[in-house]
């Protein structure tokens, strides 16, 4: 009879998750909302916390001065090139990169979970699956394409508006990229927590860990939204 309670400890956490996304989202809305230089506060509060905690993670990985001053660096230059971008973004196009990863997420995990099946980087990430993957892909095209079609609207006035196939091809092709982006950044935080020996990089959201555990996606694809726009520029 003891089996049965392993999902319900697994999931004990759900409702304080829940209200900590509530909040984490109620706060990035009400900063959007605002806009500057409310929204420039609080992506660089986001960019320090979340840089605080990458640099902790690189101190408790290795003993090494060289490495951990390597790390660090390439931790500002990550971290910081990243946040550089997002302030530089019209809110548009943070609430296309935000809603991009939070699409990500949340289709990987519930397609993850749903279908199971091979794990990607068992030794790094024991939870994520090629189907997660797949869900992540499909969540960020989806997201993606709507993003692109609103904007368009919005753009052109016109409301008969309609992709080419050439265009979803586009979509799709931004899609993968985005997805693959958002669980590189995934699995990069994963693998330093694992050298680092912790589960969460701290403990400052309740049951979502720290803040870099909430951007550890977007970082990748702030940077990949970041040159896509000053290629097409």
């Amino acid at each position: 009879m003891a089996e049965p309670a392993a999902p319900a400890r697994k999931n004990a956490d759900l409702p304080v998750r829940i209200v900590s996304a509530v909040v984490m989202l109620g706060l990035a809305i009400g900063a959007l909302k605002a806009g500057d230089p409310w929204l420039d506060i609080f992506i660089v509060a986001v960019v320090a916390t979340t840089l605080f905690e990458f640099v902790m993670l690189v101190l408790k990985a290795t003993a090494s001065l060289p490495l951990r001053i390597l790390g660090v660096a390439a931790g500002v230059a990550y971290v910081g090139i990243a946040g550089f971008m997002l302030t530089k973004m019209p809110v548009p196009m943070v609430v296309g990169v935000v809603g991009a990863v939070i699409f990500v997420d949340t289709f990987a995990y519930f397609t993850g979970r749903a279908l199971g099946g091979p794990k990607i980087a068992p030794a790094i990430s024991p939870s994520k699956t090629w189907a997660g993957l797949l869900g992540a892909v499909i969540g960020a095209t989806l997201w993606v394409g709507g993003w692109v079609y609103v904007v368009a609207h919005a753009i052109s006035g016109d409301k008969t508006l309609w992709f080419e196939p050439q265009e979803m091809l586009q979509i799709l092709g931004i899609g993968l990229l985005v997805a693959v982006a958002a669980q590189a950044g995934d699995f990069f935080e994963s693998w330093l927590k694992r050298k680092a020996g912790v589960k969460d990089s701290s403990n400052l959201i309740p049951g979502h860990g720290g803040f870099f555990d909430r951007t550890d996606g977007m970082i990748p694809v702030v940077i990949l939204a970041g040159l896509l726009v000053r290629g097409i520029s």
